[in-house]
């Protein structure tokens, strides 16, 4: 049996370290260069890796460390400092990764999304698995900007303003997609009228991002003044009984966005079978290997910058976008 503080050999050390480092060159280079720093120097710091070695292995991610370290309180300031704060505060920094998981509710993601829903003949309901809050639901309720090309709700101009830089010519909709039924799934749905849950949703926003913090609290007021249906469970066990409950003649369409990459692989791979045997339309908007058909389907082609993810419709490859949904590079 593992003892705390140690890991499963070295190979289990080195995919912690190597996960760190990941971060730092992939996610947080021009995003967040707090975060970029912090990222690097626990990837060479033993201390602290062996204080990270105490947690399973999907409880270590990075993005889970920092935003529960700032939900505890600690500083904003260089790795040095922050890790002297963090090894003092370990108890409470762990009690809160050990019970809380990266929900990321990015609306802007919509951006990337709009093209290809938009493409599914409507109306139509609407099934995110791992929904979070629920703020990539109401893709119809959002404006957007494509390189200045603007599309508006019927009802007129929204309070949340998605901006999305675009090459390959990807098919920018004149009109947004009608939605008559929607709702979500999640291992810990989050409420945007609970101030606990509000909380964490804004300390998932990285320091540096003030404009994300604007635009997520923007999309929460319009989320809370229509509350979506979101279902507490997993994709695999619980995700069949909510696809029962569409009503019947209306088009499915299955989205999930950076969502499965969170499943083991071999959970991962029973979802998969599972959407791809539906009679859905599966929008998957994930890491370009979490979806193997797809990422094989790319024939040597390669995003043209770091850290995309591979937007796929029924694992056919479209585009590649950024991460938050501010770019994207159709194929």
């Amino acid at each position: 049996m593992k003892e705390p503080g140690e890991f499963d050999g070295g190979e289990d050390l080195e995919k912690t370290v190597a996960w760190y480092r990941r971060f730092a060159e992939h996610e947080a280079s021009g995003r967040s260069a707090l975060f970029e720093g912090w990222a690097y120097g626990v990837a060479d710091d033993g201390e602290v890796l062996a204080l990270l070695g105490e947690l399973p292995r999907p409880k270590r991610q990075p993005n889970l460390l920092f935003a529960c370290s700032r939900l505890v309180g600690c500083p904003l300031v260089p790795y040095a400092e922050w890790r002297e704060w963090l090894i003092a505060n370990w108890s409470a920094v762990s009690a809160q990764m050990a019970v809380r998981g990266t929900q990321t509710n990015e609306p802007r993601r919509c951006a990337v999304l709009l093209p290809v829903l938009a493409k599914v003949a409507g109306p139509i309901a609407l099934l995110e698995v791992g929904a979070s809050a629920g703020l990539c639901l109401y893709p119809d309720r959002y404006s957007y900007s494509y390189d200045g090309r603007r599309i508006d709700p019927v009802d007129g101009p929204s309070t949340v303003l998605l901006e999305c830089s675009t090459t390959g010519d990807p098919p920018i909709p004149v009109a947004l997609p009608e939605i008559v039924w929607r709702a979500g799934i999640d291992l810990n749905p989050l409420d945007v009228s609970d101030e606990e849950d509000t909380t964490w949703l804004e300390t998932l926003i990285w320091p540096e991002q003030h404009e994300r913090r604007q635009r997520i609290r923007a999309a929460m007021d319009i989320v809370r003044s229509d509350p979506p249906r979101i279902v507490r469970g997993d994709a695999i066990d619980d995700l069949p009984a909510l696809v029962a409950d569409v009503p019947a003649g209306i088009p499915l369409v299955i989205v999930s966005s950076a969502a499965i990459v969170y499943l083991m692989p071999e959970p991962r791979a029973r979802f998969i079978d599972y959407v791809r045997a539906l009679d859905a339309t599966w929008i998957s908007n994930e890491g370009a290997g979490i979806v193997p058909v797809a990422a094989g389907k790319l024939n040597g082609r390669v995003s043209p910058v770091t850290g995309q993810m591979l937007l796929s419709v029924n694992e056919e490859p479209m585009a590649f976008t950024g991460p938050h949904g501010d770019r994207l590079d159709w194929l």
